[in-house]
């Protein structure tokens, strides 16, 4: 991987730790993804479009420009999803679940679909990524909560990486064809404005219900540094795509899953003294390193 693509890629895994942070600390999950978004959008698309005409308007490829829709409504479900987990689950569950599983169901898409074999690296990554995603979710306590919010939360978790993994790939193909500030102009406006609709209806239909915690209240500041976070977090993975391989960037974004569990577990709380902390962070490590090795075998 070029130094440049590996610098964009560890800069953007620390500021979208940050930003889940802020979301899950947020006193309403689904709002504050709806304002991070819209704010984050409100910075990017003027600087695309000052940007579009500083170049001399090149043409915009329509190809490019459906793409960028079509990443915009998984993205969409991804902030459905996340905000619906973060408003069940811990960050240091939810966060290594919905980033690591994501480069794992890629990995069984290319099983179980394009009949792909895996070497000797690939399946240590897998081995370590499954063991990783084991530990952190431990889906036998899940199971005998009394309550639906901890299941649900894997629930969400996991719907979470999968729309990952989806727009990962659709957004490889759209900077190939859209320079990598345009095409994330257009993803970040279409993105805003399908989310923006589908909470709006799905919360006055009584189709959207997440938990809310009400000694957390929100902040347009907060919000809105969120927003900045996530965007510019986004903006740097764009272009690392347009210098290195899809295989090679998708896994190495997944180093924040260490920052968030370790921010969870030990600022926020959400460890049973210090030896579950030490264990979701090895267990977010463990992720990380199947993910690496995941790169590194393709």
């Amino acid at each position: 991987m070029p130094p440049l693509a590996l610098g964009l890629v560890i800069v953007a895994a620390v500021l979208h730790a940050g930003w889940n942070v802020l979301l899950k600390t947020s006193g309403d999950p689904l709002r504050t993804a709806v304002r991070l978004q819209a704010i984050g959008t409100a910075v990017l698309a003027p600087l695309g479009a000052l940007a579009w005409f500083a170049s001399g308007r090149p043409a915009i490829e329509p190809g490019g420009v459906a793409l960028a829709l079509g990443s915009g409504v998984l993205e969409a479900v991804y902030f459905l999803c996340l905000s619906a987990a973060y408003g069940r689950g811990d960050l240091s569950l939810v966060y290594p679940l919905a980033r690591g599983s994501a480069p794992l169901l890629s990995i069984m898409v290319g099983i179980g679909l394009l009949g792909e074999r895996l070497g000797l690296p690939a399946a240590a990554g897998v081995a370590a990524l499954v063991a990783g995603i084991l530990l952190v979710a431990r889906p036998w306590r899940a199971l005998r909560a009394t309550g639906r919010d901890h299941r649900g939360a894997i629930g969400f978790a996991l719907a979470t990486g999968a729309s990952i993994a989806a727009y990962s790939a659709v957004d490889r193909v759209g900077v190939r064809i859209l320079e990598p500030w345009l095409y994330g102009a257009f993803l970040a406006v279409f993105a805003t404005v399908i989310l923006a609709a589908a909470v709006a209806i799905g919360r006055r239909a009584h189709l959207l219900s997440v938990p809310a915690v009400a000694d957390r209240p929100t902040s347009f500041w907060r919000d809105g540094a969120a927003g900045v976070l996530s965007l510019t977090a986004y903006l740097l993975i764009l272009f690392a795509y347009s210098q290195a391989p899809l295989a090679a960037v998708a896994p190495l974004r997944e180093s924040g899953i260490v920052l968030a569990a370790a921010w969870g577990a030990l600022r926020l709380g959400e460890s049973n003294g210090r030896r579950e902390a030490i264990t979701r962070i090895a267990a977010a490590a463990l992720v990380v390193v199947g993910a690496i090795l995941l790169a590194i075998s393709r």
